[in-house]
């Protein structure tokens, strides 16, 4: 059973027609899910009952920024909501009985096409989650100038539950959902992984849907985020730590941020507390640490890790896989197991929130102390939260920037499916090759050759996995400075700023595209 829902805010796109035809009921949009509205423990620890949730603090940010954008009105509603939800439920056998299984797939936004956004798989799922979460990819897109609408999805399962080859029925299943309602495509909408999803699940993605479209030669680019093996891209696993990296490089390094916040303004010797050691915070750690940044605290839901001297991440990790837990890790000063939360508070220079989101809120926002607030996460800190952070003179850089990374690289990914074509394998021996003649012109003139370990480190021709951090990286760096140049010259929060830039942009595309069937 399938219900598409489309908001009628946009006209009705063919495919609504074509869904409509294959038996999906158009229906106007329901009312917020009362089950659950985002409201478990985790993310309410350090939120006040009357904070809004998720969906209601992204639309509270977009409002906020939409009075420094000079777009009209009628375009901002345009551009705020959603263009069409995909709700499904389908039966799954577990251990002899029938388990129905619900999942979502939202397009906020296809200005840019095709849209692009993660598959979770949580128990926690539900629509006002997967619409807030397209939502803010639609933004962060935009902020970083990758041409692709937002979408995001997710099904109402805790994995842990689940065999693997019951997970691989349940992906396959929601897979063939997606492809018959066409929620799935290199140009329509393509996923890539999120929480409780990985390498494994969109293999199963792109298999699945190339079964279903085996005459569609760039099928590989239906997903983004799988293994090597399948069309991956080299420095996609590791995308949205690095990409938290270069961001909180380039504010500190931003002169009237140093200087409001008295610091020195290099990662190097800076103190960094991060929260949650998934993949991101397990990259952002690897990548501080590597560029002489001291990790002085790292916070998982059931224990926290402290050393004021910093952190060998990398033991951390392997101690953790071995143990379950970093509880007993023996280099720690200390670690915190009756409330892991309260490391947020301590003193640091950086604070990288990198699990979930609400968990800066206004029961704790007064007493964080860190200098710099990086949102990792999605969503991290709450509006209520935002305002005393700002407050009390602490920069947070905004998630719909600072973790776009991994669609960055899911970009590139995409691309190079798209090109069946690895990154480097037109111009490395090439690129090589002139820079040996280069060499060797200069080593004639300074009458000394060069060792054959100097040489190759002269010569060498990037890999993929380096044009894809140097593509990163410069992304990063012209986003932020965009964001630096808004917020200068409006005066207004690098919230608020990367956010106007995000809406200018979406209303620029519209306006150069027009709008079919919008007037008579």
């Amino acid at each position: 059973m399938s219900l598409l829902i489309a908001r009628q805010l946009r006209p009705a796109s063919p495919r609504a027609a074509s869904c409509a035809r294959r038996g999906a009921m158009l229906l106007p949009p329901p009312p917020p899910p009362s089950a659950r509205t985002l409201s478990t423990g985790l993310t309410n620890i350090a939120t006040e009952a009357h904070e809004p949730k998720f969906l209601q603090a992204v639309g509270m940010y977009f409002d906020r920024a939409a009075k420094h954008s000079g777009v009209t009105e009628e375009v901002l509603k345009h551009i705020k909501s959603t263009d069409a939800v995909l709700s499904v439920t389908f039966p799954v056998e577990k251990d002899g009985r029938t388990v129905m299984v619900r999942g979502y797939r939202s397009q906020h936004s296809r200005h840019r096409l095709p849209c692009k956004g993660g598959i979770r798989y949580s128990s926690e799922v539900d629509l006002q989650e997967v619409e807030a979460l397209a939502a803010l990819m639609t933004y962060k897109c935009a902020a970083v100038d990758v041409p692709f609408g937002g979408g995001k999805g997710g099904i109402m399962i805790n994995p842990k539950d689940w065999t693997e080859a019951e997970l691989e029925r349940i992906t396959r299943r929601f897979t063939l959902e997606l492809c018959q309602k066409n929620f799935i495509g290199p140009g329509v909408d393509v996923p890539a992984p999120d929480v409780g999803t990985g390498p494994r699940e969109m293999g199963w993605i792109a298999d699945t849907y190339r079964n279903f479209n085996p005459q569609d030669v760039s099928g590989a680019a239906c997903v983004t985020g799988k293994a090597l093996s399948l069309g991956g891209v080299r420095g996609r696993n590791e995308a949205t730590g690095l990409g938290v990296y270069y961001g909180v490089r380039e504010f500190l390094a931003f002169p009237e941020v140093h200087s409001r916040i008295k610091h020195h303004g290099k990662v190097e010797d800076s103190s960094v507390i991060i929260q949650g050691f998934g993949n991101v915070g397990y990259w952002a750690a690897k990548f501080f640490e590597a560029n002489g940044a001291k990790v002085v605290g790292i916070v998982e839901h059931d224990v926290a890790a402290y050393s004021a001297a910093g952190l060998d991440v990398e033991q951390l990790a392997l101690w953790r896989r071995e143990n379950g837990s970093f509880r007993g890790f023996p280099d720690a000063q200390q670690l915190i197991e009756d409330n892991p939360m309260a490391l947020l508070e301590a003193q640091c220079d950086v604070l990288i929130p990198a699990a979930l989101e609400r968990q800066i809120g206004l029961k704790n926002a007064r007493r964080i102390k860190a200098k710099v607030v990086g949102e990792a996460a999605n969503g991290p800190v709450t509006p209520g939260a935002d305002e005393v952070l700002r407050s009390q003179g602490c920069v947070i850089i905004p998630d719909l920037l600072l973790n776009a990374g991994g669609v960055c690289v899911s970009y590139f990914e995409w691309a190079k499916n798209l090109s069946h074509l690895r990154f480097g394998r037109m111009n490395k021996r090439w690129d090589e090759r002139s820079k040996g003649q280069l060499l060797a012109l200069v080593e004639g003139n300074a009458g000394r050759p060069l060792s054959e370990v100097e040489r190759r480190q002269l010569i060498h021709g990037a890999e993929e996995h380096e044009l894809v951090y140097s593509g990163l990286e410069d992304t990063m760096i012209v986003a932020c400075n965009e964001t630096r140049q808004t917020a200068n010259a409006k005066n207004i929060d690098y919230r608020t700023a990367a956010l106007t830039n995000s809406i200018n942009k979406i209303a620029a595309s519209l306006a150069g595209s027009g709008s079919i069937f919008t007037h008579a």
